[in-house]
Order: C-alpha cells, then sequence, then structure tokens
C-alpha cells in the first residue's frame, strides 16, 4: 500500500480513515455517534486541527476541552485508550513509519492533556458540601 504525504491532503484522507474505523468501533462508535450531528464538518474541523498540530497551519480555531466536557461522563480512560489503540493501527497503515510515530506521540499526549483537563474541570464544577456540623 502506498503511503499519504503528510500534507492537508493527506492528514484528511487519514482523519476519514481512522473516523471511519471509529464509527465502525462497537465500543467508540455508539459515542461519537451520539456526539456528532455533522459528520463532514466534524471530518473538515479534525482535519485542520492535525493540519494546525503536524503542519502549523493554525487552521484549528477550536476549544477542545469545552467540547468534549459535555460528554465526560462516557469518557473513561478505557475508551481513550482504545481511541489511541485505532489511531495507531490507522497511522501505522496510512503514513510513513516516522509520520505515523509522531502523530502517535502527539496524540498520546493530546489524550493526557485532555483527560487531565476533563478530570480539572469536572472537580471544580463538582457542588462543595459543608462538612461543618
Amino acid at each position: 500500500m502506498s503511503r499519504l504525504p503528510l500534507n492537508e491532503d493527506g492528514l484528511a484522507t487519514l482523519v476519514d480513515a481512522f473516523y471511519t474505523r471509529v464509527r465502525a468501533d462497537p465500543e467508540l462508535g455508539p459515542i461519537f455517534e451520539d456526539a456528532v450531528t455533522n459528520w463532514p464538518e466534524h471530518l473538515q474541523t479534525l482535519t485542520a486541527f492535525w493540519s494546525s498540530v503536524m503542519l502549523g497551519s493554525g487552521r484549528y480555531k477550536g476549544q477542545p476541552v469545552p467540547v468534549h466536557m459535555q460528554h465526560r461522563d462516557r469518557m473513561t480512560p478505557e475508551l481513550f485508550d482504545r481511541w489511541l489503540a485505532l489511531w495507531g493501527e490507522t497511522t501505522s497503515t496510512h503514513m510513513p513509519a516516522d509520520v505515523a510515530a509522531v502523530l502517535q506521540d502527539k496524540a498520546a499526549n493530546i489524550a493526557r492533556s485532555l483527560q487531565l483537563a476533563l478530570s480539572f474541570y469536572a472537580k471544580r464544577a463538582m457542588p462543595r458540601h459543608n462538612t461543618a456540623p
């Protein structure tokens, strides 16, 4: 199989291939199907995100933490691991090995940061109970 180039078109193809797998995944698919109402727009947003991360394009203007906060009750560490495993398989299949390794490393760092942010903001949003008698 021919590997995709690290450019806008290559990233768009990669993102599409990855989310085709995510949507078919028995664990991740239902969560994404509930969360995403416009798949073409979502794929464009994610391509812009990876373009910004990998190409420094600055095309992504979103705020991922507030978007993901809406779904934090369903986002377990195991599902993050599943997402990363599918990302690893897809990037390894479609990209040159050195590019796939960078994509996988960046995704792992992003997943850790997102999990920390969700945990931090979830704790801040929890009501404080007065423990005084």
